[in-house]
């Protein structure tokens, strides 16, 4: 038994150095190509994650956000500078209303922790919220807006969130913003382009994402950046959001450096 549990460890260890090596040459790759500056990311698969392991859909949850918080430091690692995550959807709202309040529960707590994080301040990272929040709990738009007035004037990495969040919503909102602004005469029909409609999402004034990454195996994009993704890069992966390795990451990365970008062209 003694020998055997030594074997293991030994294996361990061996596949432990393995996956490191193989992670920095994967980052030495990636060094000096093009870099995505605003990376968008649909993070698919906690309670299919947990469900394989045994655990409660929250436990999978939890996962997934400390599992977010690590790709945040890739993000800064790599000098990506604009991260746009999809963490609720206004479909999830649908959800069993156990799972939702946990959630909610937990999006609460975050966004305070998040607005006190030394690293959202050393990094000078601006947090900001995308979608309807109304809908959400007031504990839960407090934390928000506290989380975003503590940022409101970081501008050296950008940090979006997407709760409560729908694309078509998000393109009807810009659409009745626009036909607002022409009857009050702040706006000439004339002036409207694609330009113009882009300054009414709740992406302004970001770039578009360069690179849009997906987990779990799904390759669909599920109602998220419906028109900032026209000319995006899209990369899916079959791994479980709480499950994605910094190799993952770095694969994408690559994966987006090796193609060529014609934008129709």
């Amino acid at each position: 038994m003694r020998v055997s549990s030594v074997s293991r460890d030994i294996t361990r260890a061996i596949s432990a150095t393995a996956y490191k090596a193989y992670e920095k040459r994967l980052l030495q790759e990636i060094e000096g190509g093009p870099i995505p500056q605003h990376l968008a990311i649909i993070m698919d698969g906690n309670r299919r994650f947990a469900q394989e392991f045994g655990l409660h859909p929250t436990e999978g949850h939890e996962m997934g956000k400390d599992k977010l918080e690590e790709v945040m430091n890739w993000c800064l690692e790599t000098g990506i500078k604009v991260l746009t995550v999809y963490a609720f959807s206004t479909e999830n709202l649908n959800r069993k209303p156990e799972e939702v309040d946990a959630l909610m529960r937990m999006f609460a707590e975050n966004f305070r922790r998040l607005a006190e994080d030394e690293r959202i301040h050393k990094h000078k990272i601006h947090v900001q919220v995308i979608g309807q929040r109304e809908l959400l709990p007031e504990d839960v738009q407090e934390a928000i807006a506290y989380a975003e007035k503590r940022t409101k004037d970081y501008d050296s990495y950008f940090y979006n969130i997407a709760i409560a969040y729908g694309g078509r919503e998000e393109i009807v909102r810009a659409i009745r913003s626009i036909v607002r602004d022409v009857k009050e005469g702040k706006l000439r029909e004339e002036e409207i382009d694609e330009k113009l409609f882009s300054k009414y999402l709740y992406t302004s004034p970001y770039p578009d994402p360069d690179l849009v990454l997906r987990t779990s195996g799904e390759e669909r994009i599920s109602n998220f950046l419906l028109w900032q993704l026209a000319y995006s890069e899209l990369y899916f992966t079959d791994v479980y959001w709480p499950g994605f390795r910094k190799i993952d990451f770095l694969r994408a990365i690559r994966s987006y450096q090796m193609r060529q970008r014609r934008y129709g062209r």
